[in-house]
């Protein structure tokens, strides 16, 4: 026996175990939690991208509206062909001009039937001549349009 009472295969043992916890302790611990912090950062900074250019986003051709008092709000879901009429007469569809007003017609059919859930929305500029828009809606009516709706702004009580 030894002197420490202890067999050769019980140091040996202890031996082998303490090497492997060396081993152990000299290893890196593998992490298993994700870092979200980068996941977070690139999110909000696409946020603040998106909320900067999305009302810079204007759909059709930019036109002062006639103010009226019982203005009708309606959210802008992207739903609507709109139809805008300019001050000197030119009419677009979207952001593509055309030329005639007969064209008109042509160009909303050809959306209708892309997008067939679609109504119109006519802007016609607040000091364009009324028989301009008037033109613009006969055209849209003799075409079997219905579904038209005048585009105005809230006039603001002033009290």
């Amino acid at each position: 026996m030894n002197p420490a009472g202890r067999s050769r295969e019980d140091r040996l043992k202890a031996i082998r175990e303490l090497v492997q916890d060396a081993k152990r302790r000299d290893l890196p611990r593998v992490k298993s939690d994700i870092n979200v912090t980068p996941l977070v950062d690139v999110v909000l900074v696409l946020l603040i991208i998106f909320m900067v250019v999305t009302p810079l986003i204007a759909s059709g051709v930019a036109v002062d509206l006639p103010r009226t008092l019982h203005h009708s709000r309606r959210p802008d879901e992207g739903k609507d062909i709109i139809v805008s009429i300019t001050q000197d007469k030119r009419v677009f569809v979207g952001a593509n001009r055309l030329n005639q007003v007969e064209e008109l017609a042509a160009a909303v059919r050809t959306e209708k039937q892309k997008f067939p859930g679609k109504s119109v929305f006519l802007k016609g500029y607040a000091k364009a001549p009324y028989g301009a828009v008037r033109e613009a809606m006969q055209v849209l009516r003799e075409s079997d349009i219905e579904d038209i709706t005048l585009g105005t702004e809230e006039l603001n009580k002033v009290q």
